[in-house]
């Protein structure tokens, strides 16, 4: 169960208990990212997460934030994706008011200071660079700029060195009014703690995070990528692949049969590519089907890492196995495995605090209601076999596939010739 409350800024405060747990995870969720950025601003989102731990009034260097938390054995991070961007705190319940005090001192009073700021251009340049030199992450980005396009979606949240280069601390102060109000913002406590103390420790600790602005908003998603194939030539040890197809936005009434499919199709150790690429055939160590969905886009894609010559082969089969579904649908057995393998793995993440401050402030952010954790079982339980039968053949069609390699592959023609 949940509870949601508002402070008198208007900061939603959302409470999610456990039982039985000693843990307790403070995070803040704002509408921040990729999404929200111009293309004179490719990074900035990522480059303020990184200067939000640069030290504030209390608390003023990374030395001091990260002493006050490890002190307590307790965990902290942050993350900038494309549509928000969330800081954590997480530690023993007996700690969550330092909790409180350390994070809200990072995002009411981060000062930015230039000195850390010409330190941390190197750090995300080589943060940059160490994805650059993982294949299987960077064929991820790629895909995501192939299917979404020149368009926010498809930039990847490291941005661009030039803006990295140049960003100074008005330009970070201007963002952070920009999207860190309270009603573009979302505070959740998860773990062993109760409403009541919650609304306490957040008037004592968040109260001042006000501000003037109104929500911010980014640009609308309205085409695909229309070409078929991105291949990125490097001398790697093996060929990584990702084919996939444009997907649905993640308020899509089919959100949860996709969701379902993907599981189907290369989810777990028991779906179809892993036993019959992986198993059958021994053509990759990792391969997985998953989705990305954004509030008016998406995708579903399967990804492998091969050796340099079989590569076409294992193109083939990963179609070929698109193909098939479209055709035939799924097996009544499937979906319900995909149905208890997606429940099963909720209920186990509901066991930790932060996964559960995830599952809950994510929803309270971006979509118009929370559904509780019966209410998501339910939504899923509701998919029908015709549902996802009629998504499969929709979706998976050979005009809507596209492909990205890396890898010593060269002819970009012969890729283009396998998805057909």
């Amino acid at each position: 169960m949940f509870t949601l409350d508002k402070l008198e800024s208007g900061l939603p405060l959302l409470v999610a208990p456990i039982d039985g747990t000693a843990s307790v995870t403070v995070m803040v969720f704002a509408g921040a990212g990729s999404r929200y950025e111009k293309e004179s601003e490719r990074g900035i989102s990522h480059f303020l997460e990184h200067m939000f731990f640069k030290g504030g009034k209390k608390y003023r260097d990374t030395k001091e934030v990260s002493a006050a938390i490890d002190g307590v054995g307790g965990d902290f991070n942050a993350f900038t994706g494309k549509e928000y961007a969330g800081y954590y705190v997480k530690v023993a319940s007996e700690h969550t008011e330092l909790a409180c005090d350390v994070l809200s001192d990072m995002l009411l009073h981060a000062s930015f200071p230039d000195a850390e700021i010409e330190k941390e251009r190197g750090v995300i340049m080589e943060e940059e660079r160490m994805y650059q030199d993982t294949p299987m992450y960077r064929a991820g980005w790629d895909f995501e700029e192939l299917v979404f396009g020149d368009h926010p979606l498809g930039w990847d949240t490291i941005g661009k060195e030039k803006v990295i280069r140049s960003v100074k601390q008005q330009d970070f102060q201007k963002h952070k009014d920009a999207l860190y109000g309270p009603d573009n913002l979302v505070l959740t406590f998860a773990g062993k703690i109760t409403p009541k103390e919650a609304k306490k420790l957040a008037e004592t600790y968040f109260a001042g995070l006000a501000s003037k602005k109104k929500k911010s908003t980014f640009l609308p998603f309205t085409t695909y990528g229309q070409t078929p194939v991105f291949l990125r030539s490097k001398n790697t040890e093996q060929a990584h692949l990702v084919v996939g197809v444009p997907g649905l936005p993640s308020l899509d009434k089919d959100h949860f049969a996709i969701k379902l499919l993907a599981i189907i199709l290369g989810g777990n150790m028991s779906s179809r590519m892993f036993l019959r690429i992986r198993e059958a055939r021994g053509l990759c160590y990792y391969i997985s089907t998953d989705i990305d969905n954004y509030m008016d886009a998406g995708s579903l894609s399967t990804r492998a890492g091969v050796d340099q010559t079989r590569l076409h082969e294992a193109i083939q089969y990963i179609v070929h196995e698109y193909h098939v579904c479209a055709k035939e649908g799924v097996m009544p057995d499937e979906l319900k495995r995909a149905k208890d393998y997606l429940k099963g793995k909720i209920a186990l993440s509901m066991e930790d605090s932060e996964d559960r401050a995830h599952f809950y402030g994510k929803q309270q952010l971006l979509y118009p209601a929370v559904r509780d954790v019966p209410e998501y079982f339910a939504e899923i339980d509701r998919v029908a076999k015709d549902q996802v039968d009629i998504l499969a053949k929709n979706l998976l069609k050979e005009d809507l596939f596209r492909l990205v390699v890396i890898g010593k592959e060269e002819n970009e023609n012969a890729l283009v010739k396998l998805l057909k």
